[in-house]
């Protein structure tokens, strides 16, 4: 496999079936039809996290592959809510809100003073 036979074999997958059954890895259709987006955003987030890339197109390949993999196997033992993979499931989190004595009574016109 040379490095254009790759490039030019990723660059014709559009869906994470596609990524999935040319990296040869088994999948269960029901996980990928309910988390297609979720695993291939987290497959990118994963390469994004790389420092290095290997300059041979079949350990480029195998690299890719792993992070499918990974990514894939974390929406088996997993689901998108727990994951937050996209921003909208992390918009409504808690946040720590503190608010100080002195304010509260401020609000308050016949609070004692502090």
């Amino acid at each position: 496999m040379t490095d254009a036979d790759f490039d030019l074999d990723s660059d014709e997958l559009v869906s994470a079936e596609d990524f999935l059954t040319y990296f040869g890895i088994d999948y269960d259709p029901a996980v990928v039809q309910v988390n297609r987006l979720h695993i291939l955003q987290r497959y990118h987030d994963y390469l994004d996290q790389l420092a290095e890339w290997p300059a041979e197109a079949s350990a480029r390949r195998a690299l890719h592959a792993a992070q499918l993999a990974r990514a894939y196997g974390d929406f088996v033992a997993s689901d998108a809510r727990t994951e937050k993979v996209f921003r909208v499931f992390r918009m409504h989190e808690p946040r720590p809100i503190h608010v100080g004595l002195d304010q509260l009574l401020e609000q308050l016109p016949h609070a004692a003073k502090v």
